[in-house]
């Protein structure tokens, strides 16, 4: 009896054991996300989102931890000679630059070489900007990275508005500050400054011995691999790799070619030149840290604390980190970045920590705002967990003949549908919250319902077949038609 009750008690034990590895293994099945319907769909609306907003060129990416989801580009990088955007185009990546000078700061700090709390003054010989608020408190490293310093937004010189863009150099901008004054008392109000910005790049300089593009080349970018990203714009390879930069659009719908600019002076502000490969790779490393045993340029605490808001201005509106913009997203998480606009260029880097999601957008028009498309993208591809692998494969299989563009005849208006699982999901373009789309379940052949939120049953969606089988018409609301048409 004792044998059979040992033997008994073995078999359970074993029994357990497999069914919990295999419940285990399930779990893990159930933590992969399948993105590949998902991507389909980013790609069907940045192309068309390209052609309705008139962009020349956009390049894109999505990072989910360490890997990339999904890049591409659509449109031209150089309308004149007909070169297509690519990922690895090369733009001016404008204010994120900031980013890169701010790293470059909190490095410093690590060495012990300057206290977040010195002020501007004690580090940098030569500036004298007046300090108009007899109360004032200090001017100090860190009301400079969170805009909080009172100082103005640019310098004396009207670079950006210069037709010849003769941007000032870093003497010049010294020279001039004692013509400046502050704006407000220092930690009072928000104010994005470019100069401030700009000085902190000179201190970079000052207190680490090197010029400020081999202090960045040798801490920051050689140790990331970040080969395409510069602290200027490469001019041997402008209308090349290097996008040629478009103005607004004017009255009559024409955006104009922008010569390109040498930064100078606001280099450390604004002068950076990237892909959005390289800034993908530089929000990888920013998420890599954040689980990091040890230091990789900096210590895993510090780029928290970078990610941390610093500053909140009195009306809730604008909350900054040390360097990032540190904000509540369209998800309700803690979103982290920046964006950039420069002459002919608009660009963004989006980061979420909680969930390690990353995008990065780069235009060459100042026309557009590229935050639509970095959100655009995670509204759709946060969507993509919708889809369980349990779902019927065959029938999704089935459902990618009906899979394409329909287009209204009167008002052309265009409409992608695909597919969603073992569901059909439709999107009319232009789509500015491409999130929101509708999906459709099989009532019987060629027959769908929608699925309304919640649940129940919603209009009809039918398909119409000519007499070979073909799909061409799609008939929504039972009374409205569009025609299949070929929009690749």
């Amino acid at each position: 009896m004792a044998y059979r009750i040992l033997l008994f008690t073995i078999i359970f034990t074993f029994l357990v054991i497999g069914l919990s590895f295999a419940q285990e293994s399930e779990t893990e099945e159930e933590k992969v996300t399948d993105y590949s319907e998902a991507v389909t769909l980013v790609e069907v609306w940045l192309d068309a989102m390209q052609k309705f907003d008139r962009l020349p060129g956009i390049s894109a990416i999505a990072l989910n931890d360490q890997d990339v989801i999904w890049k591409g580009a659509y449109g031209l990088s150089n309308p004149e000679t007909g070169l297509a955007m690519a990922t690895n185009t090369i733009c001016s990546v404008c204010s994120i630059s900031k980013l890169f000078t701010s790293v470059a700061i909190m490095n410093l700090y690590e060495d012990g070489l300057l206290r977040l709390d010195d002020e501007i003054g004690d580090l940098l010989p030569g500036y004298n900007l007046e300090q108009q608020f007899e109360l004032s408190g200090p001017v100090t490293i860190r009301n400079l990275l969170t805009h909080s310093s009172g100082l103005p937004r640019e310098n004396a010189l009207p670079h950006w508005t210069d037709p010849a863009q003769n941007f000032p150099t870093k003497e010049e901008i010294l020279e001039m500050l004692n013509e400046q004054q502050t704006l407000y008392p220092s930690s009072t109000y928000f104010q994005y400054s470019n100069l401030a910005m700009a000085l902190l790049g000179y201190v970079v300089e000052e207190v680490s011995g090197q010029e400020y593009d081999d202090y960045i080349q040798e801490h920051i970018l050689r140790p990331l691999g970040l080969n395409d990203t510069r602290t200027d714009m490469p001019e041997e390879l402008w209308g090349e790799q290097l996008a040629v930069g478009h103005s607004f659009e004017t009255m009559d719908g024409e955006q104009l070619k922008v010569e390109m600019f040498k930064p100078n002076g606001v280099t450390p502000a604004a002068g950076f030149s990237s892909t959005v490969e390289d800034l993908a790779n530089f929000a990888a490393w920013q998420f890599r840290l954040y689980d990091a045993e040890e230091e990789e340029i900096l210590r895993p605490s510090t780029i928290k604390n970078m990610h941390n808001i610093h500053w909140m201005d009195s009306d809730f509106g604008t909350s900054w980190g040390l360097g990032f913009s540190v904000y509540k997203g369209p998800d309700g998480k803690k979103w982290v970045g920046h964006g950039g606009h420069c002459p002919g260029y608009k660009t963004t880097l989006a980061m979420i920590p909680d969930t390690k999601m990353a995008y990065s957008v780069l235009i060459n028009s100042s026309n557009p705002n590229p935050t639509k498309y970095a959100r655009g993208m995670h509204a759709i591809l946060s969507k993509a967990g919708e889809i369980k692998p349990e779902q019927d494969a065959d029938l999704a299989a089935e459902l990618q003949e009906y899979a394409g563009y329909y287009q209204a005849e009167v008002m052309l208006s265009t409409s992608y549908v695909g597919t969603w699982g073992d569901k059909l999901m439709m999107m009319g373009l232009p789509a500015n919250n491409p999130g929101e789309f509708n999906t459709f379940r099989r009532v019987d052949k060629d027959h769908f319902v929608r699925i309304r939120d919640n649940k129940e049953d919603g209009e009809s969606m039918r398909f119409i077949r000519n007499d070979e089988g073909e799909i061409v018409q799609m008939k929504y609301y039972d009374s409205y038609i569009s025609n299949r048409v070929d929009l690749e």
